[in-house]
């Protein structure tokens, strides 16, 4: 299993930014994101526990404290922090608690874990104009907590969407959520995300 990683001193460098978010399985988030312009690398791992070096049946037992979680690399110029929460909240429901879907446990929790104090601003401001405007008929129950740590996934959760496409978890859980993608995000998608596939 990897070590702990953060390469967010490298990215900052280079004009890049993390955001580090949790909304149910990782395998639907990672779909999702990849397909947005702005965006360069999502990564597939664990964070917001105590456990070092979790593996994927230490998460699955619930007892280490860590969320699937997705870490994104993307360019602000292309996309905000604010953008990519907005896809967020609309690819998953805030307002169940440790679960989504079929999907329970704390491991399933949504969860944002931020890197600066505008993320922090963002996703708290996020949260309150989403409860104010009653988009969800419940409250968002969304951590917002600091970011600790981050632990890759074992490299077979990694691109498992396009690595994966004919298995039933994809045909009936990723796929709808690609498509709703598709319908509220047209314009935010990568060229060859648009294309048909054939």
């Amino acid at each position: 299993m990897a070590a702990k990683k953060d390469d967010t001193a490298d990215e900052s460098a280079a004009g890049m930014e993390t955001a580090t978010l949790a909304g149910g399985c990782f395998w639907c988030l990672e779909a999702i994101f990849l397909q947005l312009k702005g965006v360069i690398k999502v990564v597939s791992g664990y964070s917001g526990g105590e456990t070092e070096n979790p593996t994927y049946q230490e998460i699955c037992s619930g007892t280490t404290g860590h969320a699937e979680v997705v870490q994104i690399t993307f360019d602000p110029r292309e996309i905000s922090f604010k953008d990519l929460l907005n896809v967020f909240f609309t690819m998953h429901d805030p307002t169940t608690l440790n679960r989504q879907g079929a999907d329970r446990g704390t491991q399933y929790r949504s969860a944002i874990f931020y890197h600066t104090s505008n993320q922090q601003r963002d996703a708290e401001e996020t949260v309150r104009n989403l409860d104010q405007s009653q988009t969800w008929d419940n409250p968002v129950v969304t951590e917002i907590a600091p970011f600790s740590d981050f632990y890759p996934a074992e490299n077979y959760h990694q691109d498992y969407f396009s690595n994966n496409s004919g298995e039933p978890y994809c045909r009936l859980v990723i796929e709808p959520k690609v498509a709703k993608l598709r319908k509220h995000f047209i314009e935010r998608l990568k060229k060859e995300s648009t294309e048909p596939s054939r």
